[in-house]
Protein backbone atom coordinates (compact mmCIF):
# COMPACT_ATOMS: atom_id res chain seq x y z
CA UNK A 1 0.00 0.00 0.00
CA UNK A 2 0.82 3.29 -0.57
CA UNK A 3 0.33 4.77 2.77
CA UNK A 4 3.27 5.36 5.00
CA UNK A 5 4.02 3.72 8.65
CA UNK A 6 5.59 4.90 11.68
CA UNK A 7 6.67 1.92 14.59
CA UNK A 8 7.23 3.65 18.10
CA UNK A 9 9.97 1.62 19.76
CA UNK A 10 8.86 1.91 23.92
CA UNK A 11 9.99 -0.69 25.87
CA UNK A 12 10.23 -3.91 22.77
CA UNK A 13 14.10 -3.05 21.95
CA UNK A 14 14.55 -5.65 19.48
CA UNK A 15 13.60 -7.26 16.02
CA UNK A 16 12.45 -10.35 16.66
CA UNK A 17 8.63 -11.68 17.61
CA UNK A 18 8.11 -7.70 17.00
CA UNK A 19 4.62 -7.40 15.84
CA UNK A 20 4.59 -3.72 15.28
CA UNK A 21 7.39 -4.19 12.43
CA UNK A 22 6.01 -6.82 10.74
CA UNK A 23 2.96 -5.07 10.75
CA UNK A 24 4.89 -1.95 9.15
CA UNK A 25 6.22 -4.08 6.62
CA UNK A 26 3.00 -4.51 4.50
CA UNK A 27 3.66 -0.48 3.74
CA UNK A 28 5.36 1.15 0.58
CA UNK A 29 7.48 3.41 3.31
CA UNK A 30 8.23 2.85 6.50
CA UNK A 31 9.97 5.24 9.57
CA UNK A 32 10.86 3.89 13.18
CA UNK A 33 11.15 6.48 16.06
CA UNK A 34 12.36 6.20 19.76
CA UNK A 35 11.67 8.65 22.13
CA UNK A 36 13.73 9.99 25.52
CA UNK A 37 10.75 11.15 27.52
CA UNK A 38 11.49 13.65 30.05
CA UNK A 39 8.21 12.60 31.42
CA UNK A 40 10.89 9.33 31.92
CA UNK A 41 13.82 10.91 32.75
CA UNK A 42 12.54 13.10 35.56
CA UNK A 43 10.53 10.24 36.59
CA UNK A 44 10.85 9.49 40.92
CA UNK A 45 11.74 5.92 39.80
CA UNK A 46 13.97 6.68 36.87
CA UNK A 47 17.82 6.32 37.28
CA UNK A 48 20.91 6.78 35.16
CA UNK A 49 21.68 2.76 34.78
CA UNK A 50 18.21 3.00 33.00
CA UNK A 51 18.82 5.59 30.44
CA UNK A 52 22.40 4.06 29.66
CA UNK A 53 21.11 0.21 29.62
CA UNK A 54 18.48 1.73 26.97
CA UNK A 55 21.01 3.71 25.32
CA UNK A 56 23.00 0.48 24.71
CA UNK A 57 19.75 -0.70 24.09
CA UNK A 58 19.61 1.35 21.27
CA UNK A 59 23.11 1.58 19.76
CA UNK A 60 22.42 -2.42 18.57
CA UNK A 61 18.97 -1.86 17.29
CA UNK A 62 19.97 1.21 15.78
CA UNK A 63 22.75 -0.75 13.84
CA UNK A 64 20.31 -3.65 13.13
CA UNK A 65 17.22 -1.94 11.69
CA UNK A 66 19.77 -0.11 9.27
CA UNK A 67 20.97 -3.58 8.49
CA UNK A 68 17.47 -3.94 6.93
CA UNK A 69 16.82 -0.80 5.95
CA UNK A 70 15.01 1.26 8.11
CA UNK A 71 16.82 3.63 10.27
CA UNK A 72 15.99 4.43 13.49
CA UNK A 73 14.96 8.10 15.00
CA UNK A 74 15.91 8.92 18.37
CA UNK A 75 14.66 12.21 19.64
CA UNK A 76 14.29 13.69 22.98
CA UNK A 77 10.75 15.34 23.77
CA UNK A 78 7.32 14.51 24.79
CA UNK A 79 5.94 11.96 22.36
CA UNK A 80 3.09 14.04 20.87
CA UNK A 81 5.42 16.63 19.57
CA UNK A 82 7.49 14.41 18.50
CA UNK A 83 4.94 13.00 16.42
CA UNK A 84 3.55 16.45 15.26
CA UNK A 85 7.33 17.22 14.50
CA UNK A 86 7.80 13.74 12.06
CA UNK A 87 4.52 13.94 10.74
CA UNK A 88 4.98 17.78 9.33
CA UNK A 89 7.84 16.24 7.40
CA UNK A 90 6.55 12.61 6.40
CA UNK A 91 2.97 12.43 6.80
CA UNK A 92 2.50 9.46 7.98
CA UNK A 93 -0.45 7.98 8.18
CA UNK A 94 -0.11 4.78 10.45
CA UNK A 95 1.23 4.28 14.05
CA UNK A 96 2.41 1.27 15.13
CA UNK A 97 3.48 0.07 18.44
CA UNK A 98 2.98 -2.27 21.44
CA UNK A 99 1.11 -2.08 24.44
CA UNK A 100 2.64 -0.87 27.63
CA UNK A 101 1.73 -1.43 31.26
CA UNK A 102 3.24 1.09 32.76
CA UNK A 103 3.58 3.86 35.32
CA UNK A 104 0.76 7.05 35.64
CA UNK A 105 2.96 9.37 33.50
CA UNK A 106 2.95 6.58 30.61
CA UNK A 107 -0.86 5.82 30.66
CA UNK A 108 -1.51 9.78 30.62
CA UNK A 109 1.26 10.01 27.41
CA UNK A 110 -0.91 6.92 25.64
CA UNK A 111 -3.86 8.77 26.28
CA UNK A 112 -2.53 11.81 25.07
CA UNK A 113 -0.59 10.20 22.08
CA UNK A 114 -4.29 8.62 21.31
CA UNK A 115 -5.88 12.11 21.22
CA UNK A 116 -3.43 13.37 18.65
CA UNK A 117 -3.91 10.27 16.47
CA UNK A 118 -7.60 11.35 16.48
CA UNK A 119 -6.91 14.87 15.43
CA UNK A 120 -4.59 13.94 12.62
CA UNK A 121 -6.74 11.05 11.29
CA UNK A 122 -3.93 8.71 12.33
CA UNK A 123 -4.52 5.49 12.50
CA UNK A 124 -2.67 3.85 15.55
CA UNK A 125 -2.76 -0.23 16.32
CA UNK A 126 -1.37 -1.63 19.21
CA UNK A 127 0.41 -4.86 19.86
CA UNK A 128 0.48 -7.03 22.89
CA UNK A 129 3.91 -8.41 24.02
CA UNK A 130 3.30 -10.11 27.19
CA UNK A 131 0.27 -11.85 28.54
CA UNK A 132 -1.70 -8.54 30.20
CA UNK A 133 -4.93 -8.57 29.03
CA UNK A 134 -6.31 -4.93 27.83
CA UNK A 135 -10.09 -4.09 29.59
CA UNK A 136 -10.12 -7.38 30.76
CA UNK A 137 -13.79 -8.22 32.44
CA UNK A 138 -12.78 -10.92 34.55
CA UNK A 139 -9.76 -13.37 36.05
CA UNK A 140 -11.97 -16.41 35.39
CA UNK A 141 -9.88 -17.71 32.34
CA UNK A 142 -7.04 -15.71 32.10
CA UNK A 143 -4.62 -18.13 32.90
CA UNK A 144 -5.64 -19.91 29.29
CA UNK A 145 -5.87 -16.84 27.84
CA UNK A 146 -2.01 -16.43 28.48
CA UNK A 147 -0.99 -19.51 27.86
CA UNK A 148 -3.03 -19.50 23.85
CA UNK A 149 -0.73 -16.35 23.88
CA UNK A 150 2.40 -17.63 24.78
CA UNK A 151 2.40 -20.55 22.46
CA UNK A 152 0.89 -18.39 19.44
CA UNK A 153 3.56 -18.67 16.43
CA UNK A 154 6.42 -15.89 17.40
CA UNK A 155 5.92 -12.92 14.67
CA UNK A 156 9.01 -13.15 11.78
CA UNK A 157 10.11 -10.13 9.38
CA UNK A 158 9.43 -10.86 5.88
CA UNK A 159 13.33 -9.44 4.48
CA UNK A 160 14.01 -5.84 4.45
CA UNK A 161 12.18 -2.34 4.35
CA UNK A 162 11.70 0.63 2.36
CA UNK A 163 12.41 3.56 4.45
CA UNK A 164 10.88 7.35 3.59
CA UNK A 165 13.36 8.94 1.47
CA UNK A 166 15.18 11.37 3.50
CA UNK A 167 14.74 10.05 6.67
CA UNK A 168 18.25 8.35 7.02
CA UNK A 169 19.75 12.18 7.40
CA UNK A 170 21.81 12.77 10.79
CA UNK A 171 20.27 9.58 12.32
CA UNK A 172 23.20 6.86 12.09
CA UNK A 173 24.99 6.83 15.19
CA UNK A 174 23.26 10.03 16.23
CA UNK A 175 22.25 9.17 20.17
CA UNK A 176 22.36 11.32 23.04
CA UNK A 177 24.58 10.98 25.50
CA UNK A 178 23.59 10.96 29.24
CA UNK A 179 25.49 14.09 29.92
CA UNK A 180 23.49 15.70 27.26
CA UNK A 181 20.28 14.70 28.90
CA UNK A 182 21.70 16.38 32.13
CA UNK A 183 21.99 12.72 33.80
CA UNK A 184 24.76 11.61 35.83
CA UNK A 185 27.00 8.42 34.80
CA UNK A 186 25.57 5.30 36.67
CA UNK A 187 27.72 4.69 39.88
CA UNK A 188 28.43 0.91 38.62
CA UNK A 189 29.14 -0.67 35.24
CA UNK A 190 25.74 -1.32 33.58
CA UNK A 191 25.57 -5.59 32.04
CA UNK A 192 25.37 -6.12 28.97
CA UNK A 193 22.05 -4.85 27.03
CA UNK A 194 20.96 -5.03 23.37
CA UNK A 195 18.80 -8.16 21.69
CA UNK A 196 22.33 -10.25 21.66
CA UNK A 197 22.75 -10.17 24.86
CA UNK A 198 19.20 -11.18 25.84
CA UNK A 199 19.80 -14.19 23.83
CA UNK A 200 22.85 -15.07 25.05
CA UNK A 201 21.73 -15.02 28.70
CA UNK A 202 18.41 -17.33 28.00
CA UNK A 203 20.95 -19.62 25.54
CA UNK A 204 22.95 -20.13 28.59
CA UNK A 205 20.25 -20.61 31.40
CA UNK A 206 18.64 -23.03 29.05
CA UNK A 207 21.89 -25.14 28.30
CA UNK A 208 22.44 -25.76 32.03
CA UNK A 209 23.15 -22.78 33.80
CA UNK A 210 19.57 -22.99 35.24
CA UNK A 211 20.00 -26.58 36.60
CA UNK A 212 20.16 -25.54 40.19
CA UNK A 213 17.63 -23.36 40.02
CA UNK A 214 15.24 -24.48 42.47
CA UNK A 215 18.20 -25.06 44.92
CA UNK A 216 20.03 -21.92 44.59
CA UNK A 217 17.74 -19.18 43.82
CA UNK A 218 16.83 -18.41 47.15
CA UNK A 219 20.35 -17.42 48.61
CA UNK A 220 22.44 -14.50 47.26
CA UNK A 221 25.65 -16.22 47.24
CA UNK A 222 24.06 -19.04 44.81
CA UNK A 223 21.62 -17.02 42.88
CA UNK A 224 23.47 -14.56 40.47
CA UNK A 225 24.42 -17.78 38.69
CA UNK A 226 21.51 -19.79 38.99
CA UNK A 227 18.71 -17.56 38.12
CA UNK A 228 18.06 -16.78 34.76
CA UNK A 229 19.11 -12.80 34.94
CA UNK A 230 16.92 -12.37 31.92
CA UNK A 231 14.67 -9.79 34.28
CA UNK A 232 15.92 -6.58 32.57
CA UNK A 233 15.57 -7.93 29.06
CA UNK A 234 11.96 -8.53 29.39
CA UNK A 235 11.80 -4.85 30.69
CA UNK A 236 12.86 -3.20 28.14
CA UNK A 237 12.02 -6.11 25.36
CA UNK A 238 15.19 -7.07 24.12
CA UNK A 239 13.80 -10.50 23.94
CA UNK A 240 10.12 -10.94 23.95
CA UNK A 241 7.99 -13.27 27.00
CA UNK A 242 6.68 -15.60 24.08
CA UNK A 243 10.37 -15.81 23.01
CA UNK A 244 11.35 -16.51 26.80
CA UNK A 245 8.49 -19.21 27.03
CA UNK A 246 9.08 -21.06 23.83
CA UNK A 247 12.50 -21.57 24.40
CA UNK A 248 11.95 -23.00 27.98
CA UNK A 249 9.23 -25.64 26.87
CA UNK A 250 11.34 -26.65 24.03
CA UNK A 251 14.20 -27.57 26.70
CA UNK A 252 11.91 -29.19 29.00
CA UNK A 253 10.56 -30.78 25.82
CA UNK A 254 13.81 -31.98 24.34
CA UNK A 255 16.42 -32.11 26.83
CA UNK A 256 18.13 -35.55 28.47
CA UNK A 257 18.60 -33.55 32.08
CA UNK A 258 15.75 -34.82 33.92
CA UNK A 259 17.36 -32.27 37.05
CA UNK A 260 17.58 -29.35 34.06
CA UNK A 261 13.89 -30.20 33.30
CA UNK A 262 12.50 -30.01 37.01
CA UNK A 263 14.20 -26.70 37.29
CA UNK A 264 12.90 -25.18 34.05
CA UNK A 265 9.26 -26.37 35.07
CA UNK A 266 9.83 -24.09 37.96
CA UNK A 267 10.98 -21.75 35.77
CA UNK A 268 8.19 -21.64 33.42
CA UNK A 269 5.60 -21.13 35.83
CA UNK A 270 7.34 -17.64 37.50
CA UNK A 271 7.15 -16.31 34.01
CA UNK A 272 3.16 -16.87 34.30
CA UNK A 273 3.43 -15.14 37.12
CA UNK A 274 4.85 -12.18 35.97
CA UNK A 275 2.20 -11.39 33.72
CA UNK A 276 -0.37 -12.15 36.35
CA UNK A 277 1.05 -9.25 38.55
CA UNK A 278 1.47 -7.02 35.86
CA UNK A 279 -2.48 -7.47 34.96
CA UNK A 280 -2.84 -6.17 38.73
CA UNK A 281 -1.69 -2.41 37.40
CA UNK A 282 -3.39 -2.42 34.22
CA UNK A 283 -6.78 -3.74 35.80
CA UNK A 284 -6.22 -0.72 38.51
CA UNK A 285 -3.45 1.58 37.79
CA UNK A 286 -4.28 3.35 41.14
CA UNK A 287 -2.29 0.66 43.09
CA UNK A 288 0.97 3.12 42.24
CA UNK A 289 -0.30 5.30 44.37
CA UNK A 290 -2.67 4.05 46.60
CA UNK A 291 -3.69 0.18 48.98
CA UNK A 292 -4.74 -2.12 46.93
CA UNK A 293 -7.35 -2.49 50.31
CA UNK A 294 -8.28 1.16 51.41
CA UNK A 295 -9.22 -0.10 54.98
CA UNK A 296 -5.46 -0.10 55.26
CA UNK A 297 -5.41 3.74 54.40
CA UNK A 298 -3.67 5.82 57.02
CA UNK A 299 -2.18 2.97 58.64
CA UNK A 300 1.27 3.33 58.61
CA UNK A 301 3.80 6.71 58.16
CA UNK A 302 4.47 7.76 54.80
CA UNK A 303 1.08 7.08 53.34
CA UNK A 304 0.00 10.90 53.28
CA UNK A 305 -2.99 10.04 55.74
CA UNK A 306 -0.85 9.08 58.79
CA UNK A 307 -0.45 12.05 61.03
CA UNK A 308 2.74 10.46 62.31
CA UNK A 309 5.46 11.62 59.53
CA UNK A 310 7.87 9.13 58.00
CA UNK A 311 11.23 9.02 59.76
CA UNK A 312 13.76 9.97 57.75
CA UNK A 313 16.79 9.00 59.91
CA UNK A 314 15.42 5.72 60.07
CA UNK A 315 14.60 5.50 56.17
CA UNK A 316 18.19 6.49 55.12
CA UNK A 317 19.27 3.97 57.09
CA UNK A 318 17.64 1.76 55.37
CA UNK A 319 18.29 3.27 51.73
CA UNK A 320 22.12 3.27 52.92
CA UNK A 321 22.17 -0.23 54.56
CA UNK A 322 23.02 0.98 57.66
CA UNK A 323 20.41 -0.91 59.73
CA UNK A 324 22.27 -2.15 62.05
CA UNK A 325 20.53 -5.74 60.89
CA UNK A 326 23.49 -7.76 58.79
CA UNK A 327 21.68 -9.58 56.30
CA UNK A 328 19.55 -6.16 55.40
CA UNK A 329 22.48 -4.35 54.98
CA UNK A 330 24.40 -6.49 53.15
CA UNK A 331 21.41 -7.02 51.18
CA UNK A 332 20.77 -2.94 50.52
CA UNK A 333 24.16 -2.46 49.62
CA UNK A 334 24.85 -5.27 47.01
CA UNK A 335 21.72 -4.26 44.87
CA UNK A 336 22.72 -0.29 45.35
CA UNK A 337 25.68 -1.62 44.14
CA UNK A 338 25.00 -3.78 41.24
CA UNK A 339 21.22 -3.49 40.40
CA UNK A 340 20.46 -6.72 41.06
CA UNK A 341 19.25 -8.99 43.82
CA UNK A 342 17.74 -12.28 44.06
CA UNK A 343 13.97 -12.44 44.79
CA UNK A 344 14.01 -13.71 48.20
CA UNK A 345 16.19 -10.76 49.19
CA UNK A 346 14.52 -7.99 47.18
CA UNK A 347 11.47 -9.08 49.45
CA UNK A 348 12.96 -9.39 52.85
CA UNK A 349 13.70 -5.81 52.38
CA UNK A 350 10.37 -4.64 51.96
CA UNK A 351 9.37 -6.77 54.48
CA UNK A 352 11.71 -4.95 56.96
CA UNK A 353 10.61 -1.28 55.77
CA UNK A 354 7.05 -2.55 56.23
CA UNK A 355 7.03 -4.63 59.49
CA UNK A 356 9.97 -3.92 61.31
CA UNK A 357 10.29 -0.37 60.33
CA UNK A 358 6.68 0.10 60.27
CA UNK A 359 7.04 1.95 56.99
CA UNK A 360 4.26 2.63 53.83
CA UNK A 361 5.48 1.30 50.61
CA UNK A 362 5.19 4.08 48.61
CA UNK A 363 8.76 5.38 49.27
CA UNK A 364 10.90 2.45 49.71
CA UNK A 365 9.13 1.56 46.35
CA UNK A 366 10.10 4.78 44.51
CA UNK A 367 14.39 3.96 46.08
CA UNK A 368 13.66 0.33 44.95
CA UNK A 369 12.72 1.14 41.48
CA UNK A 370 15.87 3.86 40.89
CA UNK A 371 18.02 0.60 41.94
CA UNK A 372 16.82 -2.00 40.49
CA UNK A 373 17.64 -2.53 36.52
CA UNK A 374 14.83 -4.51 35.60
CA UNK A 375 12.34 -2.08 37.50
CA UNK A 376 8.81 -3.21 36.10
CA UNK A 377 5.95 -1.23 37.28
CA UNK A 378 3.23 -4.06 37.57
CA UNK A 379 5.39 -6.44 38.85
CA UNK A 380 7.06 -3.82 41.64
CA UNK A 381 4.03 -2.06 42.96
CA UNK A 382 1.95 -5.49 43.35
CA UNK A 383 4.68 -6.59 45.04
CA UNK A 384 5.20 -3.84 46.95
CA UNK A 385 2.09 -4.08 48.00
CA UNK A 386 1.69 -8.12 48.74
CA UNK A 387 5.01 -7.93 50.78
CA UNK A 388 3.84 -4.99 52.85
CA UNK A 389 0.06 -6.97 53.42
CA UNK A 390 -2.03 -4.16 52.04
CA UNK A 391 -3.63 -6.25 49.64
CA UNK A 392 -5.99 -7.81 51.77
CA UNK A 393 -6.25 -11.17 50.10
CA UNK A 394 -2.60 -12.46 50.90
CA UNK A 395 -0.78 -14.06 53.85
CA UNK A 396 1.33 -12.06 55.62
CA UNK A 397 4.63 -12.63 54.90
CA UNK A 398 7.35 -11.39 57.24
CA UNK A 399 10.64 -12.22 57.20
CA UNK A 400 13.65 -12.94 60.09
CA UNK A 401 16.69 -11.46 59.02
CA UNK A 402 18.27 -13.90 61.21
CA UNK A 403 16.42 -16.78 60.19
CA UNK A 404 17.59 -15.82 56.67
CA UNK A 405 20.95 -15.35 57.30
CA UNK A 406 21.30 -18.58 58.50
CA UNK A 407 19.58 -20.20 55.87
CA UNK A 408 21.22 -18.39 53.07
CA UNK A 409 24.72 -17.29 54.26
CA UNK A 410 25.52 -19.49 57.45
CA UNK A 411 29.16 -19.04 56.86
CA UNK A 412 28.64 -15.12 56.88
CA UNK A 413 31.02 -14.78 53.93
CA UNK A 414 28.30 -12.45 52.29
CA UNK A 415 27.58 -10.60 55.29
CA UNK A 416 31.06 -9.47 55.62
CA UNK A 417 31.52 -8.83 51.77
CA UNK A 418 29.29 -6.33 51.68
CA UNK A 419 29.22 -5.07 55.13
CA UNK A 420 33.18 -5.67 56.13
CA UNK A 421 32.94 -3.07 59.00
CA UNK A 422 30.49 -5.51 60.63
CA UNK A 423 32.22 -7.33 63.51
CA UNK A 424 33.57 -3.79 64.60
CA UNK A 425 32.58 -1.46 66.87
CA UNK A 426 32.20 0.38 63.93
CA UNK A 427 28.88 -1.31 62.94
CA UNK A 428 25.66 0.06 63.06
CA UNK A 429 23.25 -0.06 66.15
CA UNK A 430 19.77 -1.51 65.21
CA UNK A 431 17.79 1.06 64.48
CA UNK A 432 14.84 -0.98 65.93
CA UNK A 433 14.23 -3.26 68.44
CA UNK A 434 12.35 -6.81 66.74
CA UNK A 435 11.12 -8.24 69.10
CA UNK A 436 9.09 -5.15 69.87
CA UNK A 437 8.33 -3.71 66.12
CA UNK A 438 6.92 -6.82 65.13
CA UNK A 439 4.37 -7.44 68.08
CA UNK A 440 3.25 -3.78 67.17
CA UNK A 441 3.04 -4.91 63.85
CA UNK A 442 0.80 -8.05 64.06
CA UNK A 443 -1.50 -6.21 66.72
CA UNK A 444 -2.11 -3.78 63.84
CA UNK A 445 -2.58 -5.87 61.17
CA UNK A 446 -4.58 -8.71 62.83
CA UNK A 447 -6.66 -6.42 64.44
CA UNK A 448 -7.78 -4.53 61.33
CA UNK A 449 -8.48 -8.13 59.32
CA UNK A 450 -10.68 -9.56 61.98
CA UNK A 451 -13.01 -6.41 60.92
CA UNK A 452 -16.34 -7.58 58.92
CA UNK A 453 -15.78 -4.43 56.57
CA UNK A 454 -12.35 -5.37 56.07
CA UNK A 455 -13.34 -8.93 55.13
CA UNK A 456 -15.91 -8.00 52.56
CA UNK A 457 -13.68 -5.75 51.36
CA UNK A 458 -10.74 -8.31 51.11
CA UNK A 459 -13.35 -10.37 49.09
CA UNK A 460 -13.99 -7.42 46.27
CA UNK A 461 -10.43 -7.49 45.71
CA UNK A 462 -10.04 -11.02 45.30
CA UNK A 463 -12.71 -11.58 42.47
CA UNK A 464 -10.94 -8.64 40.62
CA UNK A 465 -7.10 -9.91 41.57
CA UNK A 466 -6.37 -12.67 42.96
CA UNK A 467 -5.11 -15.79 41.45
CA UNK A 468 -8.38 -18.45 40.41
CA UNK A 469 -5.93 -21.25 41.16
CA UNK A 470 -6.30 -22.53 44.64
CA UNK A 471 -10.04 -23.58 44.31
CA UNK A 472 -11.06 -22.23 47.03
CA UNK A 473 -14.26 -20.36 47.42
CA UNK A 474 -13.44 -16.24 47.59
CA UNK A 475 -14.51 -15.68 51.56
CA UNK A 476 -12.58 -19.46 52.50
CA UNK A 477 -9.45 -17.83 51.05
CA UNK A 478 -9.73 -14.49 52.46
CA UNK A 479 -10.35 -15.79 55.66
CA UNK A 480 -7.57 -18.02 55.55
CA UNK A 481 -5.04 -14.98 54.90
CA UNK A 482 -6.46 -12.91 57.39
CA UNK A 483 -5.51 -15.98 60.05
CA UNK A 484 -2.18 -17.09 58.78
CA UNK A 485 1.17 -15.64 59.13
CA UNK A 486 5.33 -16.78 57.91
CA UNK A 487 8.34 -16.37 58.64
CA UNK A 488 8.67 -16.30 55.03
CA UNK A 489 9.46 -19.25 52.33
CA UNK A 490 8.33 -16.79 49.61
CA UNK A 491 6.29 -18.95 46.64
CA UNK A 492 8.17 -17.58 44.04
CA UNK A 493 6.09 -15.33 42.82
CA UNK A 494 6.94 -11.91 41.27
CA UNK A 495 9.77 -10.63 39.38
CA UNK A 496 12.80 -13.55 40.04
CA UNK A 497 14.37 -14.31 36.90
Amino acid sequence: MSATALVWFKRDLRLHDHAPLAEAQRFERTLAVYVLEPEWLHSPECDPRHVAFALSCLAQLQTDLAAIGLPLIVRVGSVPQVLDDLHREWVFTHLFSHEETGPGWSYARDRAVAGWCRQRNVHWMQSPQTGVVRQLRTRSGWAAAWARRMNAPQVHLAGGFNAVPGSTTGVAGALPTLRSLGLASPNTAVPAAGERAALATLDSFLAGRGRDYRQALSSPLTAAQACSRLSAHLSFGTVSMRCVHQATETTIRTTDDPTLAHALRSFAGRLRWHCHFMQKLEDEPAIEWRNFSRSHDGLRPGDGLCETPLNREVFEAWCQGRTGYPMIDACMRQLCATGWINFRMRAMLVSFAAYHLWMHWREPGLFLARQFLDFEPGIHWSQMQMQSGTTGINTLRIYSPAKQARDHDPQGSYVRRWVPEVDTPAYAKPVVDEREALATAKQRLYGLRKAADVRAEADAIQQKHGSRKSGLPRSTATALAAKRTKEITPDGQGQLF
